[in-house]
């Protein structure tokens, strides 16, 4: 994109994928635990609201290295994960979405009662994380963009390798038939857990990257309805592959984009086509690809 962007005159087109290829590191972490464990979280966007926050936050006390808020973003992701999980966990199906649920709207009602930060009108970022070198700063777009790209890689590739090692095939195999996974021996609860934490920590890293790309962070990256247009893209792309959460991000974002310049209820046209998908094409894009794919 950074080559054919500005051979077809749209240079704006590197920063619509560099936010897709954002996006798709939170769809990632989502599809991990509720595509290969069975955990429909619908407070996921906690996380990306605790990574953007860590940046914002310590920006604003004057504190703009990225070796202190990376860390700092993507350990209290950790963390908050792992108090969210070991209560949530604790309960399946529709009470565990609504804890998640109730985590995530306390996250985002403290957001809003905090002033110092901006409230409800969000907290701007005058400067972007500083990794102290001259060749590598994120003020120009292009490195934000390679940043992004390589991250996302490295998240696709982790997920893949997690979910094919056997802690993977445990996580698979508690979310195909938990009691008998406990039954033989295998203590699923921590092996979701687990999951739960790795899956907070990478959603963080998508705040992180989110509150450098838009220099501003507000209440409304953990508002639920993010976590909804999360889960969409993980159906979308097809829930439990590994390339699924990106086709989802791109297809989501690039059709919420084009309705939303039609009518400002493009809502009402995108849900039925959700439901199109769901009904016709299972697995996503991704299962619709395969099920139509040529002889090999």
């Amino acid at each position: 994109m950074p080559v054919i962007a500005p051979a077809i005159g749209q240079e704006f087109y590197t920063d619509v994928f560099a936010r897709i290829m954002i996006v798709t590191i939170a769809a990632i972490s989502l599809n991990f635990i509720m595509g290969y464990g069975g955990m429909i979280s619908f407070g996921h966007a906690i996380f990306v609201g605790i990574g953007g926050y860590s940046v914002g936050i310590l920006a604003s006390h004057g504190i703009e290295s990225a070796y202190i808020q990376w860390p700092i973003g993507i350990l209290m992701s950790g963390l908050f994960a792992l108090i969210i999980g070991a209560i949530s966990l604790r309960t399946r199906g529709v009470y565990f979405i609504m804890i998640t649920l109730a985590f995530a709207q306390m996250m985002y009602f403290l957001s809003v009662s905090v002033e110092k930060y901006g409230s409800d009108d969000g907290l701007t970022i005058d400067s972007r994380s500083d990794f102290g070198l001259s060749f590598f700063d994120l003020n120009d777009s292009m490195t934000m963009y390679y940043l992004a790209f390589v991250l996302m890689i490295s998240c696709l590739y982790i997920n893949f390798r997690i979910v094919n090692s056997r802690f993977g095939r445990v996580l698979r195999a508690g979310k195909s038939n938990n009691e008998r996974m406990t039954t033989i021996g295998y203590p699923t609860f921590r092996y979701k857990l687990v999951a739960f934490v790795i899956a907070g920590m990478m959603c963080g890293l998508s705040g992180l990257l989110t509150a450098n790309f838009e220099d501003f962070v507000s209440p409304d990256m953990l508002f639920w309805t993010f976590s909804g247009e999360l889960i969409f893209m993980v159906v979308l792309g097809g829930m439990g592959t590994v390339m699924g959460p990106l086709g989802g991000a791109m297809i989501f974002l690039f059709l919420s984009e084009i309705l939303s310049n039609i009518t400002d209820a493009w809502h009402l046209i995108f849900g039925p086509f959700l439901i199109l998908v769901v009904l016709f094409a299972r697995g996503g894009v991704d299962g619709f690809l395969k099920k139509y794919e040529g002889p090999k």
